[in-house]
């Protein structure tokens, strides 16, 4: 019998889909988090207000449980290069090896080794030292994420690269390589992004506390910077990093924005579906609700540009699940506007000193904290997913790149594996991030004993 369930790929991009779709959920947190870490260590030096020490305090440790987290889930990716994508990795391994060693070398050792002495090395490097530890977990995080992004970059739009003699791939230019114009916009993208997850987070925590009445100062601050931040990021995802993705999109892979998109005919003036169901058998959109010219100038800059639907294109170079992409996309898409919505709103209940007593926003704004990891999550499953049939786009197709060797069975055992040990690894974090909610920022009593303790010292 044909069937999906029988080709072996299905089964190694489900295991790798799953496995860094969890793993990524603690790393857009840590890079999230990390800036606001870094501000409010220097609103502590600058004022010598207490209560910017205790939210570092505090939040540095729920930085660490997603750190360690984000570790324990990153190692079995490497490993699954080998084991799942082995002719991939023998064929584009002198390319994206490069900087998946520089993240480790440069990047992750930066932020591990100043990661314990945030959270626990205050008292012993003094308000200066500490200060500076925030911003070299800061800079560990996100040149991390740069490296990874510059390999996925080269996926989506190869730059920087040569055949060489064995027909495996090289790097020829190592600059052009890792100043890819795909990996600036994705990395601006990616990294605001991050920034939506961690202010909605830290909103969260803030609108926790408010609720039940403790932490007021702590709460207060919270819902402040979380609301204020969040509204900036959000803006700044949508305008000007999301056009300048889909601009990308649109002049190096067509086919994928018109995928994205659902739209099967090309023409001038191309819509954007506000709703609608890709009906890929009659190769149409269902019951649309279209903003004439809106696709032509988000992707081009002009209202009357032609974008070409996937008619212009051969079958086997369509993205292989069309349906999934159209909704991952448009999904996507609602989160981000709501995200401005919500966030302008709270921050204009901020400036009108109404804030901490909005009961109705304060659930809203607790209730909504998953939703950036949705929105994440979909971003993320528009690029992997558009860019299908490739592995590198243009250059090696997905089909060609897992592990022949590795049966079904065996996948699937291995994926089973997977969810059982995330299954756990995500009880024990929720369990450990649960009780520092619980527990919450010290109080201002301890943060003095804490201060005279250190002069003592």
């Amino acid at each position: 019998m044909n069937s999906i369930f029988n080709d072996p790929g299905f089964w190694h991009r489900l295991q790798f889909g799953f496995t860094i779709v969890y793993h990524y959920l603690f790393p857009q947190l840590t890079m999230g988090l990390a800036w606001f870490l870094v501000y409010w260590k220097w609103r502590a030096l600058r004022t010598g207000d207490k209560k910017y020490n205790q939210a570092v305090r505090f939040w540095a440790k729920i930085f660490g449980l997603n750190f360690a987290l984000g570790v324990v889930t990153g190692i079995p990716m490497e490993f699954q290069f080998g084991t799942n994508w082995a002719d991939f990795s023998k064929y584009a391994g002198g390319v994206i090896g490069q900087t998946l060693a520089m993240e480790g070398m440069f990047a992750f050792f930066l932020e591990s080794a100043f990661v314990g002495a945030l959270i626990w090395g205050e008292k012993r490097l003094g308000p200066r030292g500490h200060f500076a530890a925030a911003i070299a977990v800061a800079l560990g995080s996100w040149i991390s994420g740069y490296f990874i992004l510059v390999t996925n970059a080269f996926m989506q739009h190869p730059v920087g690269y040569q055949i060489e003699a064995n027909g495996s791939l090289g790097i020829s230019r190592m600059s052009a390589y890792l100043l890819n114009p795909w990996a600036f916009v994705q990395f601006a993208h990616n990294q605001l992004a991050a920034l939506v997850t961690g202010s909605f987070v830290v909103a969260a925590i803030g609108a926790f506390y408010a609720l039940r009445g403790v932490h007021s100062v702590q709460a207060k601050l919270y819902l402040r910077a979380g609301t204020f931040v969040g509204l900036i990021a959000s803006l700044l995802v949508a305008f000007p990093t999301g056009d300048a993705q889909a601009k990308m999109v649109g002049n190096h892979q067509p086919v994928t924005l018109a995928a994205m998109e659902g739209k099967f005919v090309g023409g001038p003036m191309a819509p954007v579906a506000l709703i609608g169901q890709p009906n890929v058998a009659a190769q149409r959109l269902d019951n649309p609700i279209e903003v004439p010219g809106a696709l032509s100038f988000l992707a081009y800059g002009h209202f009357g540009s032609f974008v070409h639907g996937l008619n212009d294109f051969p079958k086997d170079q369509w993205p292989d699940n069309l349906e999934l992409l159209y909704y991952s996309f448009h999904i996507m898409i609602t989160l981000g506007t709501l995200f401005i919505v919500l966030m302008g709103f709270a921050t204009l209940q901020n400036l009108r000193g109404r804030l901490e007593s909005s009961r109705l926003l304060l659930w809203v704004l607790l209730l909504a904290f998953p939703y950036p990891y949705i929105a994440n999550t979909l971003g993320w499953m528009t690029a992997e997913l558009g860019r299908q049939p490739w592995l590198i786009y243009g250059l090696f197709h997905t089909r060609d790149g897992y592990s022949k060797v590795v049966s079904n069975g065996d996948a699937i055992f291995t994926l089973i594996g997977f969810t059982g040990l995330y299954f756990v690894l995500g009880l024990l974090f929720l369990g450990l991030t649960g009780r520092e909610i619980g527990k919450g920022p010290e109080d201002q009593a301890t943060a003095v004993v804490d201060q005279r303790e250190a002069v003592l010292a």
